[in-house]
């Protein structure tokens, strides 16, 4: 039995759900998702709630009723409220700034500055020239966007220097010794 797929949905106000053909529609003021449900899994609508039920007892059917609860959960949330990312740069001389709204600037410790295309869809803001804010309505998409930025130069664990999550811990090491 999945314990994730046994809590129902619920759907806030401002989001339209349209399950038809055996596919979900749901929309709101963040944007519009399209999700194509999978034969084994039967989903219904119910008092403002959406419910997720395996047709049979397979073990196919068994996965795909948590994976599909938890999909049509973060579109849910996507076009309600978004998702949002922080990352941390560290380094002497590390920063980064967004121009022209489309292309994030990084300066990490390379000969030559990286430029870094912003796709359609994300947001990418940076308060600090330390910290760069990542937001979205497809969860997927901000956490990809946010795995390539870290990419370019991940933490190291002498000094700590590199592009972090801010919620992650950098395990350091001790130096050489004399």
């Amino acid at each position: 039995m999945s314990r994730v797929g046994k809590n129902p949905v619920s759907v806030p106000t401002g989001v339209d759900v349209a399950i038809a053909d055996g596919q979900i529609s749901i929309k709101g003021k963040l944007g519009q998702f399209d999700y194509p449900l999978p034969e084994e899994v039967e989903v219904t609508r119910e008092n403002g709630e959406i419910i997720v039920r395996p047709v049979n007892e397979t073990t196919k059917a068994q996965a795909l009723w948590g994976t599909t609860r938890a999909n049509i959960n973060n579109m849910v949330i996507g076009v309600s409220k978004g998702f949002t990312k922080i990352l941390e740069i560290t380094g002497v001389g590390y920063r980064a700034d967004v121009q022209d709204d489309n292309i994030l600037n990084m300066q990490i410790g390379f000969s030559r500055d990286v430029q870094f295309p912003i796709p359609d869809g994300i947001s990418i803001k940076c308060q600090k020239p330390t910290t760069i804010t990542v937001t979205g309505a497809d969860k997927q998409v901000v956490g990809q966007v946010c795995a390539k930025i870290r990419g370019y130069r991940p933490p190291e664990p002498y000094k700590g220097k590199g592009i972090r999550y801010s919620t992650e811990q950098i395990r350091r090491k001790e130096g050489k010794k004399k």
